[in-house]
């Protein structure tokens, strides 16, 4: 009798959770990158948007819940970002008929996954928060970009350089923006604090100078520059 009465208790309280949060007001958060003509009329690079819950908000937390897969073909790697939680594995399958060596030597996790043949596949964890840039020590032109969260308050631009992030709780937040080809320094002047309300949901605009973004460029797994091959052995 009492523990049927505790957990009619507890579906009660959980009932209440649920409801009071699905009553809570929410905001619609948008955000754009202004590019110059010369960017403009390509494709805007890739970025991400992100927002920390700071002071009393109630944490976003982004819980790992599946494999992610970044497959190997045709000299790319599909799809060239990423966004995932932190705790996250993503598989590394190489579909192409000859080696690959992925790796990654920055911030977000470090790894070298070694020469691996057709047909077979790897794997990494990434269990911490940052932006790994992923790259074949093989196949220079090879690029993609893991981005790890502990939020699952995220918004990929589109192709104009536009985020639109929806029912974003009310709160104060850490807002951050990665964006493609553009150094650190500048991105970390990007980090605001913002709070959400009724009617504060645009977020205006952020004009990218357009020196700022450049051309991705990259040394091999040991630091040095590739080898001036024009067709690679694999």
């Amino acid at each position: 009798m009492v523990s049927s009465l505790r957990a009619w208790f507890a579906l009660i309280l959980l009932s209440t959770a649920v409801a009071a949060a699905q009553s809570a007001p929410t905001v619609d958060v948008r955000l754009r990158l202004e590019f110059s003509s010369r960017i403009a009329k390509h494709a805007a690079p890739a970025a991400v948007l992100w927002l920390k819950p700071l002071d009393q908000t109630p944490p976003a937390q982004a819980e790992p819940d599946h494999t992610y897969t970044l497959v190997q073909k045709n000299r790319m790697f599909n799809p060239h970002l990423l966004v995932i939680p932190v705790g996250s594995i993503v598989q590394f399958p190489n579909a192409d008929p000859f080696f690959h060596n992925v790796f990654s030597l920055f911030d977000g996790k470090r790894f070298d996954l070694g020469l691996y043949e057709a047909g077979s596949t790897k794997a990494v964890t990434f269990s911490r928060e940052g932006v790994s840039y992923i790259f074949c020590n093989i196949h220079p032109e090879m690029s993609a970009v893991i981005v790890t969260l502990s939020t699952n308050l995220y918004s990929v631009a589109d192709s104009t350089g536009a985020f639109h992030l929806s029912d974003v709780p009310d709160g104060t937040y850490e807002m951050h923006v990665w964006i493609e080809g553009v150094g650190q320094p500048f991105l970390d002047g990007l980090v605001r604090r913002v709070h959400l309300g009724p009617g504060s949901g645009n977020l205006g605009n952020i004009v990218v100078p357009p020196d700022i973004v450049k051309p991705a460029t990259h040394t091999n797994l040991y630091g040095k520059p590739y080898a001036p091959e024009s067709k690679p052995p694999y």
